[in-house]
Order: C-alpha cells, then structure tokens, then sequence
C-alpha cells in the first residue's frame, strides 16, 4: 500500500512539472507561441468533459454540457461588461449559477434513464443558443464583444494574480490559469470519487432501486453530480470567453457537447483522468487529420469506431491494470 502511494504522489509530481514548467520551458526554447492557445483549448475542454464523465458515473449519458458551458461564458461576459465585476469574482459566480439551474433542470430530467436522458440533455444546448439569440441581455447574435483581459487579483493590498493586459505574454498567463484549473477540477473530482459520495454514486451504475432498497438518498446524489458536473462546465465557459474576449450564441454547440462525451468515452470511463486524455489525443488528432481534406471526417469517425471496437474501456486501459470499470 504504501509503495502504491509513492508511485501515486510520484506521478502527481511529474505531472504537475510537466505542465508548470517543462511545457513553458519548452514552448519558449522552440518559439511556438501558438501552442499556448492550443494547450489551454486543450484544458479547458478537459474540464468541461470532467464534468459529462463525473454524470456518466452515475450512470446517466450526458449530451448537454454546452449549455452550461454557454451559460457560464455570458453570465461572466454580463457581469464584467455591464457591471463592472472583476472576472476573478464572476469565475465562481458563473459556475455557481449553472449549478443552480442544473438543479432545477435536473430535478424533473434526472428521473429519466439511458436514451431518454440524453435526448433531452441533447435539447439543452441548443435551448441555450436560442436564448442567447432571444434574450437582449445577451446582446443577440452580435454576442458580446471587447470584454476586457482580466485584471489584477490583491488579497488585503498584496497582489496575488496581476493585471494580464500588463503582461508581456498573457498567453502564457491564460495557460497557466486554464492548467491550473484542470489541475483543481480533477483533484476535486478524484476525492469525491473516492469518498463515501463517491462510492454511493458508483452503487446507482449498478442497480438504483437496490441501492434505494438499503437507504440510499439516489434522488440527492443524482442531483449533487449533475450539479458538481454544470459548474465545471460553467467555469470553463467563463474562461473560455475571457480568453477570447468575446461570447456568442455559437460558442457552444450540440457538437461542442457531443465532442465533450467522445472525450470521455476516448479516455476511458472507468478512469477519473480519462477526459483529459481523451480531450488531448482527440484535440491534436483531428488537427493532424486536417491534411486529409475532404476525408478527415470519414477517417476519424472510422478511427473512433474501431478505438471504441478495440478499446471498449478507453486508451487508459492500456496501462492501467484493470479494474472495476463504469
């Protein structure tokens, strides 16, 4: 036990090194810029897709993610833009608030299983988008526009975060946001699995009327992880739209969702850290695909039948010894 445990911690730490410092030192020795703005994509989706798998382990198919991730992305932009809040105080808000209303979408929806569930969630994102095009707060399809880098972060007059438009590379800056962010999502989301919630929540995969037949509050926890699930959705959104200093009604759509759920399915659903994986290999894999031109999307929907035929249990699985998987 113990031996596993230093192996845990030793690859925490070669991770955290690798994307805190070896990334950035590398990025910098080879001049490509450019790959900030990828990695934090790269990031940012992750977690977002940590949210569809954390419902997936509840045993429900999550299709709407980009919902939230929409919702989190304007109610940060309107805060910001019309009253003057720091982005640093929306980042919690916007999760927040999709949390919120997960609870209340979710209460009536969570009672659904398997297709029936993600038809509906399916319906979500593009029930967003159409708000966002109907609603004048959110400026229509003009999206919202110019919001401003965001600023200094002072706790009791001592500067904590500065000011990125005072940066020489605010890229840099946003990839060690998006990076760091990630880092707490899945930290998070690794003690909930492994904790007594957790273990409760694996129980409803398996058969919910047992689990309600020896006293399980299933009704309760179904919604505490759709609701845990909407917040890093709404999170990445809000920072998604700080990064591009803009938010419109198509920054997140049905595909958008459907990409977060082939993220977790790619990396494995047995795993806590699949999504990110997943979101890795599949982002820079359709990129490379490109070259193919009018064939990239045969290849990679044939790439993923057979990844998915091949490795049912995702590309984790490869290394992982194998385990309980969901």
């Amino acid at each position: 036990m113990t031996r596993n445990r230093n192996m845990k911690i030793a690859s925490v730490v070669a991770f955290l090194a690798v994307v805190f410092i070896a990334v950035p030192a590398a990025i910098s020795l080879s001049g490509r810029i450019d790959l900030y703005y990828t990695l934090t994509s790269v990031a940012l989706l992750s977690i977002a897709s940590a949210g569809v798998w954390l419902t997936f382990y509840i045993g429900r198919i999550n299709i709407g993610q980009g919902a939230y991730a929409l919702m989190g992305g304007y109610v940060s932009a309107i805060l910001v833009m019309n009253h003057g809040w720091s982005f640093w105080l929306t980042l919690p808000v916007a999760g927040l608030f999709c949390a919120a209303a997960s609870v209340l979408i979710g209460l009536p929806i969570l009672r659904l299983r398997g297709v029936y569930f993600a038809m509906v969630t399916l319906t979500l994102t593009e029930v967003a988008r159409l708000l966002a095009l109907a609603l004048p707060i959110t400026n229509g399809a003009k999206g919202i526009v110019s919001i401003p880098l965001p600023g200094a972060l002072s706790v009791f007059g001592l500067t904590i975060i500065p000011d990125f438009s005072t940066l020489q590379n605010s890229r840099l800056a946003f990839y060690l946001l998006a990076v760091t962010m990630m880092v707490v999502c899945f930290a998070v989301m690794y003690r909930l699995v492994h904790s007594r919630i957790g273990k409760l929540c694996q129980s409803l995969q398996q058969n919910e009327e047992l689990a309600s037949s020896i006293g399980v509050n299933i009704a309760y926890l179904r919604v505490i992880a759709y609701a845990v699930s909407s917040f890093f959705g709404g999170v990445a959104g809000a920072i998604f739209a700080a990064i591009s200093q803009s938010i419109y009604p198509s920054s997140f759509t049905v595909t958008d969702s459907v990409n977060f759920m082939l993220n977790c399915f790619l990396g494995g659903l047995g795993y806590v850290f699949g999504p990110m994986l997943g979101t890795l290999v599949l982002y820079f894999g359709w990129d490379m695909l490109f070259q193919t031109g009018r064939f990239q999307l045969l290849i990679y929907s044939g790439l993923m039948i057979v990844l998915m035929l091949v490795l049912p249990n995702g590309l984790l699985s490869l290394t992982v010894p194998t385990r309980k998987k969901a």
